[in-house]
Order: structure tokens, then C-alpha cells, then sequence
């Protein structure tokens, strides 16, 4: 592949708008969800299914599109990708129904599928190892933090000046802009050698649809519920017989070698769980902004202007950072501010004030996600082998994907066991979005231990980086 400096600079302007355009998305429709389900008649529990279905097709393909993109060649891929993710982004806005709109959005999910790993790819194969990699990965992994408060602004505004149709409306020109710039200035790479392990993708995908199908219908049923019951336990021996086939079969499609090292399983067990944790913030407090502050949905997309103000800086600085402390301790400081921040969240309630209640503690978890996504991302390849890029780079998606998703499923059960608070129905929210986000800082607490036992260099007063990171 052609290395000069000018189709390296292509490639990580397009690599970087592309994801930016896919995290966009996602948070664009999470402010716009109190109007989506106005407009075509959600369910509470049916209306998770609006981010569950693109979030499960996205996490559930990931590894297949990885896999993809390592035998057919990345810039097919990438093409192929951007041409699924905005002929259903048209759809989701002309939609008129909810089974249209869920439908389009998994559509969408699986053009993410493939879009993201071979953007990821690309950078990892584009640039060599060292400091520019280092860099252009850092702004990779900086991109979804900083595209989540981002569009968390533009869906608000756009949300209540327009409507919440043209969020998705407005990636199809953009996505054109990008197919052109890809057949343009990513060159043609060869096919690769090799099967793709179309059993693993059915078996990883099917186990997650089921685990989050089942823990959504916990949420409408109970635990009571055979079918809930059973859809988890089904997902669960899906999820088994997935890495007893992985470790079997001849052509992988996720090479459990990966997880061999210590500090690459550690990132990727964490930033599940980090976005396991993330999620309530993102889904939850818009609507506590818009149902109990009384906030429309451009005021609400504002409100969380202090999280995306100091995660902008924080993310700016996590390179003149690792350079002195590591990215390890940067990564644990993150998590560490993230944690304080969402616990301070779930001490909302109905007469909280905006500005010591809500937007101070944002800030705060705005840091420690700032901090925190850039080195997630690095120790997510750490040390990986060429031939295993691709897969690496799935499973950091499918990692993100895969732990927002069931995050938001455990916090649809927790949402839905916290009725019944006496007061009023402000008071009600209030008291169920307090539950979730103080759960969501356990889940965050967990990924910090995490990274403190996997990933952090041992000893804790080493001066030097681990050396999988070191070698980046």
C-alpha cells in the first residue's frame, strides 16, 4: 500500500469523518428519542429497540465485517459499508411506522458493521508503527467520545428547529461526499486468502440479539417470564458454542490468540464496560433534562455543552499527557474521573438545579471520557500481529458496540424495576433515571478495576509504559 504522507493524511481525514459520521448518528437519535416516540407511537420498552437494533447489528457484525474486509479488501468494504449506512439513513428518515424505523436502523447497524473496522483497519496498515500511529489511533479512539457529546447538541437542535428526521437525513449527502473521497484516495488492496466463518457470525450475532431481547423483555414481563427466560438462556449457550467453535475451526472468525494478552483482554473487558456504563448518561438524562427540567430538546442538546467543552480539551490532551505519565495511568485517571462524575450524576431529583447538579458533574465525567477513549483504543491493538489487525480492530468496535447495548438492556430492567415512586410524575423520572445512572457508576467502577489489574503496568510506581503500549 502506498505510504506517502499524502495518502496517509487522505486516509485518516476520511477514517476519522466516517466514524465521526457513524457516533454521530447514534447520539443524534438519542436526543431526538422523546420526539421519535411522539411522532410514531414507541413503547417505553419498545423505544430502546430504536438504539438496541442498530447497536446489536452493529456489535453483532462487527467481527464478520472485520473478517470481510481482510479477505475481499478494506476499501470494498469501506464502500460497501458507506453505501448500506446511507441508503438507510434515507429510510429511518421516511419511515412511518416503528417497524420501519427499527428495521432500517439494524439495516444501518450492519453498514457500521462493516464501515468501522476497516476504517480502523486502514490506519493500522496505513500508518507505521511508532508516533504516528500512536497518533492517528489516539484521534480515532478520541473520535467516539468527542462524536457522542457532539451529536447529543446537533440531534437537540436539529430535534426542535427542524425535526428529528433530518439527523439521518443529513448523512446522505455527507455519506456521498465520503463514498467519493474513498474511491478517490484509498487505493485498491488485494483480496485476501481464506474462508469467511459465516457459522461464528451467525452464532456471536444470534447470542447477543438474544441476551438483549431477553433482558428488554424482563423489563415488560418480569422475571416471571418464560420467554425472557428462555431468550437468555438460549443466548448464552449461542454465546458458548461461538468460542468452542472459534477455538476449532481452521480460519477464525475471532482468532482467540488475541486474547492471550494480558493488557489487549483487559482494554477490551474494560471498554465494555465502560460503555456499559456510558450509556445511561447518554440515553437517560436527555430525558430527565426534557421530562423534569422542562427543557426542549435544543435546550436539552445544549445542556450537555459543559461535557462536550471539557472532553474536547481533555481528548487534546491525552497525547502531551502519555507521554509523560503513560497512556495506562492517563486511561485509569479517566476512568477514575468518570466514576465520581456518574455518581455525582445519580444524585438527581426533581428540584435539582441545572448548573451544581447536572452540568458540574458532567463536566467532570466529560473529563474522564476524554481521557479515557484514546488509550482504551491503543491497548485495544497493542502488539497485535498484521495478519490479526483486522480482527483486533472488530473486536475494539464490537466491544464498544457490544457493551453499550447490553448496558442499555440491564438499565431498560433497572428503569423499569424502579416504578411506583410516590410523587408526582417529575418525581417519578427523576427517582428512575437517578437509579440508572447510579448503577451505570458501578459499571464504570468495575471497568476502572479492570484496567487497574489488566492494564496497568506492574508495578504501580513504574515510571515506563507497558511495553505492548510502549511499542506503539
Amino acid at each position: 500500500m502506498n505510504t506517502r504522507t499524502p495518502h496517509r493524511t487522505a486516509v485518516l481525514a476520511l477514517a476519522l469523518a466516517s466514524y465521526l459520521m457513524i457516533v454521530l448518528d447514534i447520539s443524534i437519535v438519542i436526543t431526538g428519542l422523546p420526539r421519535i416516540r411522539e411522532s410514531l407511537g414507541f413503547s417505553p420498552a419498545m423505544l430502546s429497540w430504536v438504539h438496541t437494533a442498530y447497536t446489536l447489528a452493529f456489535g453483532g457484525g462487527l467481527m464478520a465485517g472485520a473478517r470481510a474486509g481482510d479477505l475481499f479488501g478494506r476499501r470494498r468494504m469501506l464502500v460497501l459499508g458507506l453505501s448500506l449506512f446511507v441508503a438507510a439513513s434515507l429510510a429511518i428518515g421516511l419511515a412511518t411506522s416503528p417497524a420501519m424505523l427499527v428495521s432500517a436502523r439494524a439495516v444501518q447497524g450492519l453498514g457500521s458493521a462493516i464501515l468501522a473496522p476497516a476504517t480502523l483497519a486502514l490506519l493500522s496498515v496505513s500508518f507505521p508503527e511508532g508516533p504516528e500511529r500512536t497518533r492517528a489511533l489516539g484521534w480515532y479512539g478520541a473520535t467516539a467520545g468527542l462524536g457522542a457529546s457532539i451529536g447529543m447538541v446537533l440531534g437537540g437542535v436539529l430535534a426542535d428547529l427542524v425535526s428529528w428526521r433530518a439527523g439521518f437525513f443529513i448523512n446522505v449527502p455527507i455519506g456521498l461526499v465520503l463514498l467519493w473521497a474513498a474511491l478517490r484516495h484509498v487505493p485498491q488492496d488485494p483480496k485476501g486468502e481464506g474462508d469467511l466463518d459465516l457459522p461464528g457470525a451467525l452464532l456471536s450475532t444470534l447470542g447477543m440479539v438474544l441476551l438483549v431481547f431477553g433482558l428488554v423483555e424482563v423489563a415488560e414481563t418480569g422475571w416471571h417470564s418464560r420467554l425472557s427466560l428462555g431468550a437468555l438462556a438460549a443466548g448464552v449457550a449461542c454465546l458458548l458454542a461461538f468460542f468452542l467453535h472459534e477455538a476449532r475451526t481452521a480460519q477464525p472468525l475471532l482468532p482467540l490468540r488475541l486474547f492471550h494478552s494480558r493488557v489487549r483482554s483487559g482494554a477490551y473487558a474494560a471498554r465494555l464496560l465502560f460503555l456499559a456504563g456510558v450509556i445511561g448518561f447518554w440515553f437517560y438524562l436527555t430525558q430527565y433534562l426534557q421530562g423534569v427540567l422542562g427543557m426542549r430538546p435544543m435546550q436539552a442538546g445544549l445542556a450537555f455543552l459543559p461535557a462536550t467543552v471539557v472532553q474536547l480539551g481533555a481528548a487534546m490532551a491525552v497525547s502531551p499527557l502519555a507521554r509523560r505519565w503513560g497512556h495506562e495511568r492517563v486511561l485509569a485517571t479517566g476512568l477514575a474521573l468518570s466514576t465520581v462524575g456518574m455518581a455525582w450524576l445519580a444524585q438527581i431529583g426533581a428540584d435539582t438545579a441545572y448548573l451544581t447538579g447536572v452540568a458540574l458533574p458532567m463536566a467532570v465525567l466529560g473529563m474522564g471520557q476524554g481521557l479515557a477513549l484514546s488509550p482504551l483504543t491503543i491497548a485495544g491493538v497493542a502488539g497485535v500481529a498484521p495478519q490479526d489487525a483486522g480482527a483486533a480492530s472488530g473486536l475494539v468496535n464490537a466491544s464498544h458496540q457490544l457493551g453499550g447495548s447490553l448496558g442499555l438492556a440491564l438499565l431498560v430492567v433497572v428503569y423499569a424495576a424502579s416504578a411506583g415512586h410516590r410523587g408526582s410524575a417529575q418525581a417519578d423520572l427523576a427517582h428512575r433515571v437517578a437509579a440508572c445512572l447510579g448503577v451505570s457508576a458501578g459499571l464504570l467502577a468495575l471497568s476502572l478495576l479492570v484496567v487497574l489489574a489488566c492494564v496497568l503496568p506492574r508495578p504501580w510506581g513504574a515510571r515506563r509504559p507497558a511495553p505492548a503500549l510502549a511499542s506503539l
